[in-house]
């Protein structure tokens, strides 16, 4: 088939929906089918067979594409939808695959250009409204969340990445067996097409490996407020205390996240036994966690399940992780040691993953993801999905 994908998105750089819009168009791929991918200005061209890359204008070089709901994503979308029907026009596609918002216009546009719609949902829209704070309005989150339910009823399949989302979607469905639920669960290293050598390149190759001479805790990820690295950092000073071989490593984050963390730590006196890399790639990211004693993820909130956690299933390294529903709907105490999001509680998790009794957890983990998330699995479930369109 000829598949239009559409990814409102800087792709690619390395978080949440692109990694997501990278695996999607890789499997995809590999499948046999050739893609058109409309996406942001802003991104890396990556190296996948069967993808050409069509980007919309750079607009303000400068800016930065946030997540969540902004007006500037509102702006570029609007480039989006001008590209969209520029393709439609001149090409015969089968399929058009719509990330996020960009099912919003692909809903009206299917009627005129009879394509097969796929809607992927990585959230829901209205609730990110209210999640980033974009809006308060009850009106414009109604309309939204009727312009989402007119989506998920006018799609020919819909792709959802987590059971709390799933759910949500199976209770507005009057058709369930066009509902797939594939999770984010891939990890391959990300091919890019042209690796540029930046100032942050040349910093991260300076960085230092970790050492063998102590033992790790390792967070890698963003360093946004949901994620709770406000609270690990005072847990790893609870713990340090009891713990003095062991050091964290957080990495990831911009600048001013880890100024302020690298605050926090000093406060605490602890920032000799803290290592922040800041934002590196992902294979530099591997390479630190594969070193790690301990991983963690210590997310405050949430209902969407961090893509790090299929990795980290994956480990066999021993996992500790806040018992919040992001992380509950994939793991239970058989592969983890889950806790409450407070820093008494992580600390104590922290002292039962350094346990020589953790190991039968992490083995547990990995035989977790080889069941349910390995990539085999997931092909199996875009094989389906791809047969269930052509129908």
């Amino acid at each position: 088939m000829k598949i239009l994908v559409i990814a409102p998105e800087p792709f690619f750089t390395p978080r949440g929906t692109p990694f997501s819009v990278y695996y999607r168009s890789l499997i995809t791929a590999q499948l046999g089918h050739k893609i058109d991918l409309i996406t942001y200005g802003q991104g890396a061209d990556v190296l996948i067979p069967r993808l050409n890359i069509i980007r919309i204008p750079r607009f303000f070089r400068s800016s930065q594409i946030k997540v969540g709901p902004s007006l500037y994503k509102l702006f570029l979308d609007i480039f989006m939808v001008l590209y969209t029907i520029r393709l439609l026009v001149t090409h015969r596609y089968d399929v058009v695959h719509a990330h996020e918002e960009a099912v919003f216009f692909c809903r009206f546009l299917k009627p005129f250009f009879r394509f097969k719609l796929i809607y992927d949902m990585h959230s829901s829209l209205p609730q990110q409204l209210t999640n980033f704070e974009f809006t308060s309005s009850k009106v414009l989150i109604t309309i939204f969340k009727k312009l989402e339910d007119s989506c998920l009823k006018n799609a020919d399949a819909v792709i959802t990445i987590c059971p709390d989302l799933a759910q949500y979607v199976n209770r507005l469905l009057d058709t369930p067996e066009k509902h797939f639920l594939i999770e984010n669960s891939l990890f391959d290293p990300i091919r890019l097409l042209e690796p540029t050598e930046t100032a942050q390149d040349c910093a991260e190759e300076k960085q230092p490996l970790l050492s063998g001479e102590s033992k790790y805790i390792v967070y890698a990820g963003t360093l946004e407020p949901y994620q709770g690295i406000d609270i690990l950092i005072p847990a790893f000073q609870i713990f340090h205390d009891s713990h003095p071989d062991y050091t964290l490593c957080i990495v990831g984050g911009n600048r001013k996240q880890v100024k302020t963390f690298k605050d926090l730590a000093r406060s605490l006196k602890i920032d000799d036994s803290c290592i922040f890399t800041g934002q590196v790639s992902q294979a530099k990211a591997k390479e630190y966690t594969t070193q790690a004693s301990i991983l963690v993820s210590p997310r405050k909130h949430g209902t969407n399940t961090p893509l790090k956690i299929y990795e980290q299933l994956a480990s066999g390294i021993p996992l500790v992780a806040t018992r919040i529903y992001s992380h509950t709907q994939i793991l239970d105490e058989n592969v983890a040691f889950l806790v409450d999001p407070t820093p008494e509680e992580l600390a104590r998790g922290l002292s039962a993953a350094a346990s020589k009794t953790s190991d039968k957890k992490a083995q547990q983990a990995r035989a977790l993801y080889e069941n349910k998330y390995s990539k085999e699995i997931y092909t199996g479930k875009m094989e389906r999905l791809f047969a269930f369109i052509q129908q």
